[in-house]
């Protein structure tokens, strides 16, 4: 039997995504889209890209999604609702599913459950957390590095976060640098969301390019504190983000210093063997691009070295590996299946 999946905020950009790559997962069945901006509206009238296969399917209401659910089921919840709006609509449908007796994983890609003290939260975020009690279920980190238990609900990083985290974790465990990295990444306007922004307006992203939030991004700290909960040390990110005219797709370069010289050949030795059982890790012997990856959950990454200085070269997909198939990689884990599973798509690289 298949696992039922619920998708919260299923009419934004990760949301649209999940959608995808849910139907072509083997072992989750699309069940339950809830909008309530987009409730009753058929899926290929608003992405009629998915017209093939979502015909006649429709998106969901709180009123109506549970028309959809039987006792006991296995129920696949992923929310890519708003940071804010996340945990209290999860908590509303754990609340609903809870006289149903199924049996419930969570992945949220929002930034609601990604700090565990409900004080760094509102550090960062800049208001109270809406449900703190529901932050001790959760686990957070990236999917190549999380380590899974008895766990039943995961949260996502953000999508800069995931990029970055990958780029500098193979150094900071093998204590071959010193803990303070600079980075840029720029990345394309899909990750502001799908509602229009002035920064994110074509009229202002076309041939543009320039920075914001330069060192005070919010996925610095989110970093930090999840490579110190993977290395048990203590790292410096000096972040400065950028907006690239293109819609969609990172590309971060990571400069960190040595702590004595190495070759080429092992710092890619260092990092083929810390990845050596995640498929989606690509070291590449040329700087990575971003066309390479788009569509795919892949990460490719490559280096420079000059004397003590290394660069570590890195892209991803925002929507795919920066959320939606990171999603649905850490739900793969959840339900103790592969990392893979669903996931293993090309690249469209001519877009």
């Amino acid at each position: 039997m298949k696992i039922k999946s619920i998708i919260l905020g299923s009419s934004g950009y990760v949301g649209c995504e999940l959608i995808r790559l849910i139907e072509m997962h083997p072992d989750f069945e699309l069940t339950s889209m809830i909008s309530e901006s987009h409730s009753c509206r058929k899926i290929s009238d608003v992405f009629p890209h998915l017209s093939l296969t979502n015909k006649e399917q429709t998106f969901d209401s709180f009123d109506s999604y549970l028309k959809n659910i039987d006792v006991d089921d296995n129920i696949a919840l992923f929310s890519a609702a708003p940071h804010g709006k996340s945990a209290l609509l999860i908590s509303r449908v754990l609340s609903e599913l809870s006289n149903h007796e199924c049996e419930i994983r969570v992945v949220d890609s929002s930034a609601d459950f990604r700090f565990p003290i409900k004080e760094d939260f509102k550090n960062v975020y800049g208001f109270d957390h809406p449900k703190p009690d529901l932050l001790k279920h959760f686990i957070s980190g990236v999917p190549e590095l999380i380590n899974i238990k008895q766990e039943k609900y995961a949260a996502h990083p953000g999508c800069f976060a995931t990029a970055v985290i990958l780029s500098i974790a193979p150094l900071v465990t093998s204590n071959i640098v010193k803990n303070e990295f600079s980075i840029n990444a720029v990345t394309g306007s899909t990750g502001s969301g799908k509602r229009p922004k002035e920064n994110t307006h074509h009229p202002e992203r076309h041939s543009n390019y320039f920075s914001y939030n330069a060192l005070t991004h919010r996925h610095a700290p989110e970093i930090e504190s999840l490579i110190k909960k993977r290395a048990m040390q203590d790292v410096k990110v000096n972040f400065v983000p950028c907006s690239g005219p293109f819609s969609r797709g990172i590309y971060s370069t990571c400069f960190a210093k040595l702590v004595q010289p190495l070759s080429i050949g092992q710092i890619t030795s260092l990092y083929k063997d810390f990845y050596s059982k995640n498929i989606f890790i690509r070291i590449k012997s040329e700087p990575p691009r971003i066309k390479d990856v788009i569509a795919s959950n892949h990460c490719d990454m490559s280096f420079s070295i000059d004397g003590r200085n290394l660069v570590v070269m890195t892209a991803i997909d925002n929507l795919i590996k920066g959320a939606a198939g990171g999603s649905i990689q850490l739900m793969n884990k959840l339900w103790n299946l592969s990392d893979c599973q669903g996931l293993q798509s090309n690249s469209v690289p001519w877009i």
